[in-house]
Protein backbone atom coordinates (compact mmCIF):
# COMPACT_ATOMS: atom_id res chain seq x y z
CA UNK A 1 0.00 0.00 0.00
CA UNK A 2 1.35 3.42 -0.82
CA UNK A 3 0.96 6.61 0.75
CA UNK A 4 -1.52 8.14 -1.79
CA UNK A 5 -3.82 5.05 -1.62
CA UNK A 6 -4.33 5.48 2.07
CA UNK A 7 -7.94 5.97 2.95
CA UNK A 8 -8.30 10.07 4.05
CA UNK A 9 -8.31 10.38 7.96
CA UNK A 10 -9.99 13.65 8.03
CA UNK A 11 -12.84 14.36 6.30
CA UNK A 12 -12.88 17.07 3.62
CA UNK A 13 -15.20 19.80 3.91
CA UNK A 14 -18.13 19.96 1.94
CA UNK A 15 -18.33 23.51 -0.39
CA UNK A 16 -22.09 24.47 0.50
CA UNK A 17 -24.05 27.16 -1.18
CA UNK A 18 -21.42 28.24 -4.06
CA UNK A 19 -24.25 27.51 -6.83
CA UNK A 20 -26.89 25.44 -7.91
CA UNK A 21 -24.21 22.80 -8.92
CA UNK A 22 -23.18 22.25 -5.32
CA UNK A 23 -25.70 20.46 -2.86
CA UNK A 24 -28.68 22.15 -4.62
CA UNK A 25 -30.95 24.37 -3.39
CA UNK A 26 -31.33 24.28 0.05
CA UNK A 27 -27.07 24.50 0.22
CA UNK A 28 -27.15 21.52 2.88
CA UNK A 29 -29.29 23.48 5.57
CA UNK A 30 -32.51 21.01 5.18
CA UNK A 31 -35.71 22.10 5.10
CA UNK A 32 -37.60 25.44 6.65
CA UNK A 33 -36.69 26.80 9.71
CA UNK A 34 -34.96 28.27 12.13
CA UNK A 35 -31.04 26.95 11.56
CA UNK A 36 -31.97 27.67 7.65
CA UNK A 37 -31.84 30.89 7.85
CA UNK A 38 -28.67 33.75 7.04
CA UNK A 39 -27.19 34.73 10.16
CA UNK A 40 -28.45 31.84 12.76
CA UNK A 41 -26.46 31.59 15.69
CA UNK A 42 -27.54 29.82 18.95
CA UNK A 43 -26.72 31.02 22.17
CA UNK A 44 -24.35 29.33 25.02
CA UNK A 45 -26.83 27.22 26.50
CA UNK A 46 -29.43 26.86 24.33
CA UNK A 47 -31.94 23.62 24.53
CA UNK A 48 -34.17 23.94 21.46
CA UNK A 49 -36.72 25.73 23.59
CA UNK A 50 -36.48 23.57 27.05
CA UNK A 51 -35.51 25.38 30.13
CA UNK A 52 -31.65 25.77 30.35
CA UNK A 53 -29.54 23.81 32.69
CA UNK A 54 -28.10 26.92 34.45
CA UNK A 55 -31.78 28.29 35.08
CA UNK A 56 -32.78 24.37 36.45
CA UNK A 57 -30.26 24.45 39.16
CA UNK A 58 -30.94 26.12 42.11
CA UNK A 59 -29.17 29.17 42.88
CA UNK A 60 -26.70 30.12 45.41
CA UNK A 61 -27.36 31.65 48.56
CA UNK A 62 -24.94 33.90 50.44
CA UNK A 63 -21.14 34.42 50.35
CA UNK A 64 -18.41 31.98 50.68
CA UNK A 65 -14.55 33.35 51.85
CA UNK A 66 -12.37 33.68 49.26
CA UNK A 67 -9.54 32.14 51.48
CA UNK A 68 -11.45 30.01 54.32
CA UNK A 69 -7.87 28.85 55.42
CA UNK A 70 -6.67 32.40 56.33
CA UNK A 71 -9.00 33.42 58.55
CA UNK A 72 -6.97 33.64 62.05
CA UNK A 73 -8.44 31.62 64.68
CA UNK A 74 -6.94 32.08 68.10
CA UNK A 75 -5.30 28.88 69.76
CA UNK A 76 -7.04 28.17 73.21
CA UNK A 77 -5.18 27.98 76.10
CA UNK A 78 -6.72 26.63 79.36
CA UNK A 79 -5.92 27.23 82.91
CA UNK A 80 -5.14 23.67 83.86
CA UNK A 81 -2.47 24.06 81.63
CA UNK A 82 -0.68 27.14 82.76
CA UNK A 83 0.03 25.11 86.02
CA UNK A 84 3.15 23.88 84.14
CA UNK A 85 4.93 26.93 84.38
CA UNK A 86 7.06 28.38 87.69
CA UNK A 87 6.17 30.87 90.10
CA UNK A 88 6.87 34.39 88.53
CA UNK A 89 7.32 33.27 85.05
CA UNK A 90 6.05 35.60 82.02
CA UNK A 91 3.80 33.32 80.16
CA UNK A 92 3.73 34.71 76.42
CA UNK A 93 3.88 33.16 72.58
CA UNK A 94 7.46 32.51 72.96
CA UNK A 95 7.47 30.55 76.44
CA UNK A 96 4.06 28.65 75.30
CA UNK A 97 5.93 27.63 72.02
CA UNK A 98 8.60 26.78 73.93
CA UNK A 99 6.37 24.09 75.91
CA UNK A 100 5.38 22.90 72.64
CA UNK A 101 1.68 24.53 73.38
CA UNK A 102 1.75 27.38 70.44
CA UNK A 103 2.45 26.20 66.77
CA UNK A 104 3.55 27.98 64.28
CA UNK A 105 0.26 28.73 62.39
CA UNK A 106 -0.96 30.10 65.55
CA UNK A 107 -0.52 33.59 65.69
CA UNK A 108 -3.27 34.41 68.64
CA UNK A 109 -3.50 33.42 71.74
CA UNK A 110 -6.81 33.12 74.13
CA UNK A 111 -7.09 31.92 77.35
CA UNK A 112 -9.78 30.66 78.86
CA UNK A 113 -10.90 29.09 82.00
CA UNK A 114 -11.16 29.34 85.71
CA UNK A 115 -9.09 26.68 88.05
CA UNK A 116 -7.69 28.09 90.66
CA UNK A 117 -3.72 28.89 90.11
CA UNK A 118 -1.47 28.56 93.35
CA UNK A 119 1.09 30.61 91.78
CA UNK A 120 1.39 33.66 90.19
CA UNK A 121 2.43 34.44 86.35
CA UNK A 122 2.38 37.53 84.47
CA UNK A 123 0.30 36.31 81.35
CA UNK A 124 0.57 38.06 78.04
CA UNK A 125 -1.87 36.82 75.33
CA UNK A 126 -4.15 38.31 72.99
CA UNK A 127 -7.90 37.19 74.57
CA UNK A 128 -8.72 36.43 78.24
CA UNK A 129 -11.62 35.26 79.52
CA UNK A 130 -13.35 36.81 82.57
CA UNK A 131 -13.19 33.77 84.77
CA UNK A 132 -9.38 33.26 83.50
CA UNK A 133 -8.95 36.97 84.03
CA UNK A 134 -10.32 36.59 87.87
CA UNK A 135 -8.36 33.50 88.59
CA UNK A 136 -5.04 34.83 87.66
CA UNK A 137 -5.43 37.86 89.58
CA UNK A 138 -7.00 35.75 92.36
CA UNK A 139 -3.37 34.19 92.86
CA UNK A 140 -1.86 37.55 92.49
CA UNK A 141 -0.71 37.03 88.82
CA UNK A 142 -1.45 39.79 86.07
CA UNK A 143 -2.63 39.85 82.83
CA UNK A 144 -1.72 41.76 80.11
CA UNK A 145 -3.25 41.99 76.69
CA UNK A 146 -1.28 41.90 73.35
CA UNK A 147 -2.21 43.79 70.47
CA UNK A 148 -3.38 42.08 67.42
Amino acid sequence: MKLHELPSIVATKKSLGRGHGKRGGKSGRGQKGQKSRAGYSRKAGFEGGQTPLYMRLPKGRGMKQKFPSQVEKPLVVTMAQLKQFADGTIVGPGALKKAGLLKKRHQHVKLIGNDALKHKLTIRVHKVSAGAQKAIEKAGGKVEILAR
